[in-house]
């Protein structure tokens, strides 16, 4: 492909209508299963907007800071404060661990061969889509720990899941929700909210790390872009909400499992080194 024509698939994909409409189809995504969607967002960004893996995450990880705080004041109004308040130590002992992780996360992030964050996205990718299933497909109920042993599980839960959600620039709800909910016995409803409490802080500690790495100019080079396609995730979003149970989760679950499973065949092939040219 010569220059000229790179320049206008990129001057085309990144677009901003096409930024907006990506954007919204992954906030409708999310939105009919009562997530933010960055998990369906960061192959977009690596197969359709043509970004490398860092910068992927760290576009994925900004807009999804957006959306989080875009949504954390409606879903507090959804459930009351007087509901999450018995459940602050919930918070608490998670974000004991999902602090640590996020900066553990993001600081292995910036420091692997780009070859090899595809392939941990990938993988990542693969786990997001069977937590997807469990979680809307299980009877959820709680383990029946308590005490130190609840603590200690809480904190390493939390870990694992800030790592996560570091090197894939996700707010790690998909994971969040059915762990406070085994862990602690919390209604479904709560653990949502409990995990945007929990979300916010992790994903402000990754950013911080982030800021530290000269890739973290890909922000200031793409600003309007994360803005246009956070907008749409955001307008998404709220579309995706109101169509929440219009598909039966029978059907919508295994098809969006599948969407990240595909994601994941397809990220993974950008580890594979170019073939040399003929």
């Amino acid at each position: 492909m010569s220059t000229r024509s790179a320049v206008r698939l990129d001057h085309v994909t990144r677009s901003m209508p096409v930024a907006f409409a990506c954007g919204a189809a992954v906030g409708v995504l999310g939105g009919m299963i009562g997530l933010g969607g960055a998990e369906f967002r960061l192959p977009l960004l690596i197969s359709v907007f043509g970004f490398a893996a860092l910068s992927a995450v760290i576009l994925n990880k900004a807009m999804s800071l957006i959306v989080v705080v875009t949504a954390l004041p409606a879903r507090l109004a959804a459930v009351s404060y007087s509901d999450l308040a018995p459940h602050w130590t919930v918070a608490v002992n998670l974000l004991a661990g999902s602090l640590l992780g996020a900066w553990a996360g993001a600081s292995w992030a910036v420091k692997m061969r780009t070859s090899t964050l595809y392939k941990v996205l990938a993988v990542l990718m693969v786990v997001m889509a069977g937590a997807l299933v469990y979680t809307h497909t299980a009877d959820l109920g709680g383990l029946g720990l308590s005490g130190p042993l609840l603590a200690v599980v809480g904190v390493v839960a939390g870990f694992g899941i800030g790592v996560v959600a570091a090197i894939m620039g996700v707010a790690g709800g998909e994971l969040l929700i059915p762990t406070i909910v085994l862990l602690y016995s919390v209604d479904i409803k709560v653990a949502g909210s409990l995990s945007l409490l929990v979300s916010l802080p992790t994903m402000l500690v990754a950013f911080a790390c982030y800021s530290r790495d000269g890739s973290f100019s890909v922000l200031r080079a793409n600003h309007r872009f994360t803005v246009v396609l956070a907008a749409g995730s955001i307008a998404g979003a709220l579309l995706g909400g109101m169509l929440l149970g219009a598909v039966p989760d029978i059907v919508l679950i295994p098809a969006l499992a599948v969407i990240l499973l595909v994601s994941a065949v397809k990220t993974a092939r950008h580890a594979a080194p170019p073939k040399a040219a003929s």
